[in-house]
């Protein structure tokens, strides 16, 4: 039986480590949180007794944690010092890119076999399996690493060398929160010239406005009965970690040279979002922020 050790149980972990476990696999979870835990030996998972105790035996390590201070850290202390040299090392956080090459070397100086592999689908797919995976590494491992990270995809996508897959999600979530504001900065508009919401969706789901922030994530309640827009904004991706992956790309868009007017001004209104006490608010609330009801 595979052996997967899963440290990291948050929002996203918790669901992604279930299916690990409702594939088969022996899985060893570790996190700092107790009733983390206590979820974890629910859902099939063998609870560790540190991060350590969870990679000594394991076939595959994968990691889900808030920041690439964290990754680097589990990684120095703890994973390559007592995982076995054969265990493929997958890094699913969203951190910045210089950590996740940093922590690839690292690995591979070692003779560790490693990747990043960033998710996008948010908390429903992480639970339900349904992730996408952005993975950076070396091209002749990555058949094994899509086979490791299957329990928890619809598809996994190698976007070239280590950091790639950051890279990627840097990319993608900060084209994310720019179409979210413009489509609710649309609705906001339609509102205020008496255009009916519902109409406005039927038409510009239809037409040139179409993306995947206004059909499959509609900010405005009613119109996609599974956005989070019809649970008072709560569940889905929060702004916070939104604003998190848009700080990430503005230091990298710093680093790079890359203008990014969009992603600066997504940022600042996202960060007034959370600064005005809605961190834990699905990110499409920022509709309900730019019609002042927040």
């Amino acid at each position: 039986m595979t052996r997967v050790a899963f440290i990291g149980l948050g929002n996203m972990g918790s669901g992604m480590a279930a299916n690990q476990a409702k594939a088969g696999r022996e899985v060893f979870a570790f996190d700092l949180s107790a009733d983390a835990m206590a979820r974890a030996k629910e859902q099939g998972m063998t609870p560790a007794a540190s991060a350590a105790d969870a990679v000594k035996d394991a076939d595959i390590v994968i990691t889900m944690l808030p920041a690439g201070s964290h990754v680097r850290d589990v990684y120095m202390s703890t994973i390559l010092p007592n995982a076995p040299k054969d265990a493929l090392l997958i890094d699913c956080s969203t951190i910045d890119v210089d950590s996740a090459r940093t922590v690839a070397r690292d690995a591979s100086m070692q003779g560790f076999r490693a990747a990043d592999a960033p998710v996008s689908g948010g908390t429903a797919a992480a639970t339900g399996g349904t992730l996408t995976f952005m993975v950076g590494c070396r091209e002749q491992d990555f058949a094994e690493i899509e086979d490791a990270l299957k329990p928890m995809s619809k598809a996994t996508i190698h976007a070239g060398d280590s950091g790639a897959g950051q890279a990627a999600k840097i990319c993608n979530n900060m084209l994310l929160g720019i179409s979210m504001i413009g489509v609710s900065e649309a609705f906001a508009l339609a509102e205020g010239l008496g255009l009916d919401p519902q109409k406005f969706f039927d038409i510009a789901s239809k037409a040139s406005g179409q993306c995947w922030s206004l059909t499959s994530y509609c900010p405005w309640p009613g119109p996609v009965p599974a956005a989070p827009s019809n649970r008072d904004y709560e569940g889905g991706f929060a702004a916070a970690m939104m604003l998190k992956d848009l700080r990430l790309a503005q230091e990298a868009a710093d680093i790079s040279g890359a203008p990014t007017p969009l992603g600066s001004a997504a940022e600042a209104l996202y960060s007034e979002l959370v600064d005005r006490g809605h961190p834990n608010k699905d990110f499409s609330a920022i509709l309900q922020m730019l019609r002042g009801r927040l």
